[in-house]
């Protein structure tokens, strides 16, 4: 399978099973889109007037050899694996620990409404924190690396927990040979010198949730009485991301149909000293104001062609930053596995609430049927994690002939859900922000080697 795009005068080909990206000047190009369905004489007739007879000759072998090479043209060889893939032992590498059910602000577009997760209010007590670290334990097999995200609702309303969790993870780790790594996600209301202090010591990582402009992020994150976060947050967060030197943190924000040019709040990000930046766009039902439509499409392909454009202008200047959906790894990237499968949700990560129940991830949370067991049982619904634990690209319709497929590993589950009511469907609209995403990733790849 072959993909082929221009983007920012970059003519660029992918040879979607060997992984290969090309770089190709305007006559490969032209010739590669008749390469498989036409003979060599038909493909010389055609470009023959176009180009150089000579040039068109040396195209040919070029492509030739990067066929005989297995750079072009490749078969897929991930089929064959499947029935050892989906039958794999489970191994439960990571949990997201909802520590408070509760938030002390309304964003207007929360999967988890103001952090209740379709429930009532609560907190999770240490015990059965410290129960949710003995069952990854139990479940992680001969894993050593294991990770633990701290999430809400608003963690940091029962700090005092996430650190008796984090405590006894490491008194035991040793034990059981495990190494954990700690990742908080907070809307920085009650970020304080203590608080931060302790979180450069234990977490690996912090996600600090922002989205951009002031007027942008006050429209939608604010608190009961409607004032917005952006003036309580922004100096908390600046002191916070150069107390990690810039490195182990991502600024966090959502990006929604109010703003459609959102490529000026990720460099407002950048603009304010962030160098670690995501803005995401909103998942939410289409009869919401704020969702995004098929509609706002060209507009959103246009903002990401032009943030990718500044992005190098910044990067020539020394002022460069990481966009995250902008980031691929052309020498290596992920494993097969996460090609297949992605994220993982509901066999290698969970969600664990505030009383102990497992779900398959933070996006599941409180939907009855998604119910897979507690801390103290384990899982109960072996179904449901069988279900996930098949849940592959080669499982969806869609993404079997998606050039993209093994970019985004078949795109979210629970969006998959929202909106058709079945895992192994997908969300259109996050399939095409996603695809563009990749070419235009693959587009500043290219740049920055010319």
């Amino acid at each position: 399978m072959i993909h082929q795009f221009r983007c920012n005068d970059t003519n660029i080909v992918i040879d979607v099973y060997s992984g290969a990206v090309h770089v190709v000047d305007e006559l490969v190009y032209d010739m590669i889109k008749r390469f498989e369905k036409k003979t060599k004489d038909q493909i010389i007739e055609e470009l023959t007037g176009q180009y150089d007879q000579e040039a068109i000759e040396e195209a040919y072998k070029e492509i030739q050899i990067l066929q005989e090479e297995g750079l072009l043209f490749t078969e897929d060889p991930y089929e064959d694996l499947l029935t050892s893939f989906e039958n794999r032992n489970p191994v439960v590498k990571a949990l997201c620990l909802h520590v408070a059910h509760d938030c002390n602000l309304q964003c207007k577009y929360c999967f988890a409404e103001e952090g209740e997760y379709h429930g009532e209010r609560s907190l999770m007590s240490t015990e059965v924190g410290k129960k949710a670290i003995d069952f990854l334990i139990a479940n992680s097999a001969n894993r050593r690396n294991l990770e633990i995200d701290f999430f809400g609702g608003e963690p940091l309303m029962n700090f005092d927990v996430v650190k008796e969790i984090v405590n006894y993870a490491r008194s035991i780790e040793k034990k059981y040979n495990k190494n954990f790594r700690f990742t908080i996600t907070t809307n920085g209301i009650l970020l304080d010198e203590e608080k931060q202090n302790y979180i450069n010591e234990h977490m690996h990582n912090i996600v600090l949730s922002l989205d951009g402009r002031k007027e942008i992020n006050d429209r939608v994150r604010y608190t009961a009485n409607k004032k917005g976060s952006y003036d309580v947050i922004v100096p908390k967060f600046q002191t916070m991301a150069e107390s990690r030197n810039q490195d182990n943190y991502y600024v966090r924000g959502t990006f929604t149909r109010f703003n459609l040019d959102f490529s000026k709040d990720v460099l407002h990000l950048a603009d304010l000293g962030f160098k670690q930046i995501s803005v995401e766009p909103v998942v939410a039902p289409s009869d919401m104001d704020y969702a995004l439509q098929e509609e706002d499409l060209p507009i959103l392909f246009k903002q990401y062609e032009e943030l990718a454009k500044e992005m190098l202008v910044r990067k020539q200047r020394g002022e460069g930053f990481n966009f995250f959906h902008f980031m691929i790894d052309l020498s290596q990237g992920p494993c097969v596995a996460k090609r297949l499968a992605g994220c993982g949700s509901g066999s290698e990560y969970l969600a664990v609430t505030p009383e102990g129940d497992l779900y398959p991830c933070h996006q599941f949370v409180g939907i009855p049927e998604f119910l897979m067991g507690n801390v103290e049982q384990g899982i109960q619904n072996i179904h449901r994690q069988t279900e996930f634990q098949q849940c592959n690209v080669y499982m969806k319709e869609d993404c079997k002939k998606c050039w993209a497929k093994f970019y985004c590993s078949g795109g979210c589950p629970a969006n998959s859900y929202q909106f058709h009511g079945d895992i192994l469907n997908t969300y259109g609209i996050g399939c095409e922000l996603e695809k563009k995403r990749v070419e235009v990733a693959l587009m500043i790849q290219a740049k920055l080697v010319e």
